[in-house]
């Protein structure tokens, strides 16, 4: 099998991965404290990265890569994670879904502004047009759905595309699964602290769903996935593999439908699929 084929299969399988994080997250927040949460899902995908760091004796990033270390750890370790955690005391996954949509385009900006490329007109149209819908979706559920949630929701898309780009950007020199391990190690101290200043007074009380849910994004968010992420950016190319993040939300809605017994409506359905075809047109004039 080519590089090329071997980075798709991998993106793909990052992908279906990621497709479970916010139905996960859903159903941990029953149970956990959204700090918690996610202190505690980087803390334990912190432990078991510098298990693999030291298993296959990987060499130190030098002092260059550490600002962008930061970046990715701020971005796809703190940031998507705690602000997803508490829109979804807010609101619905099904309903974050359409949110996800987004992150392709906002990987992609962050890609332009980082790489100094200068994308043609069109990809603006396309980039207003996605938010419009986006903005004018969460307007119309305003009666069903929180402008807290939506508003976490944005913050955490906008995050997670500069922990993307600036992720896909250093693999190329340090390696797929490498960049979010050695993120995840950098962040490992201040996570642990954090995780035993937030630890429970008691776990009796926690279900069996919200500890599924924790073991779900500790794992395989937040570890495994970015492995065969990274990996598939690395060999089958950023802009190309990228372009599978656009599943992202149809996997999503299956699972927070049959999961979690969510509602999903058809308009929901109908703006995730505009919000689809708007990124896909973004993406096609970004270079």
């Amino acid at each position: 099998m080519d590089k090329t084929a071997s980075g798709w299969i991998s993106g793909f399988l990052g992908i279906l991965i990621f497709s479970g994080s916010l139905p996960a997250t859903r159903a941990a927040v029953t149970g956990f404290d959204p700090v918690f949460l996610t202190v505690a899902r980087a803390t334990i995908a912190g432990a078991l990265a510098l298990i693999l760091l030291v298993a296959f004796r990987e060499k130190r990033p030098v002092m260059a890569d550490l600002i962008s270390l930061v970046v990715v750890a701020m971005g796809v370790v703190i940031g998507f994670p705690l602000l997803t955690a508490f829109a979804l005391q807010h609101i619905t996954s099904a309903h974050s879904t359409v949110f996800i949509g987004l992150l392709p385009l906002s990987t992609a900006i962050f890609g332009v502004l980082r790489g100094g490329e200068r994308p043609r007109p069109v990809f603006w149209l396309f980039s207003c047009l996605g938010s419009a819908l986006v903005a004018g979706f969460a307007l119309s559920q305003a009666s069903s759905a929180s402008s807290v949630g939506d508003l976490l929701m944005l913050a955490a898309i906008t995050v997670c595309g500069l922990g993307y780009a600036e992720g896909a950007r250093l693999s190329r020199k340090l390696g797929g699964w490498q960049v979010i391990s050695w993120a995840l190690v950098l962040s490992l101290p201040v996570m642990l602290a954090i995780a035993l200043l937030f630890l429970p007074a008691s776990f009796s009380q926690i279900s069996g769903p919200a500890w599924i849910g924790l073991g779900y994004v500790s794992l395989f968010s937040m570890l495994i996935g970015f492995i065969f992420w990274y990996r598939g950016l690395a060999l089958g190319g950023i802009a190309a593999v990228g372009q599978l993040q656009l599943l992202q939300p149809f996997f999503s809605l299956v699972l927070a439908a049959t999961l979690l017994h969510e509602s999903v409506s058809g308009v929901m359905i109908a703006v995730t699929l505009a919000v689809v075809a708007c990124v896909a047109g973004a993406k096609k004039f970004a270079k």
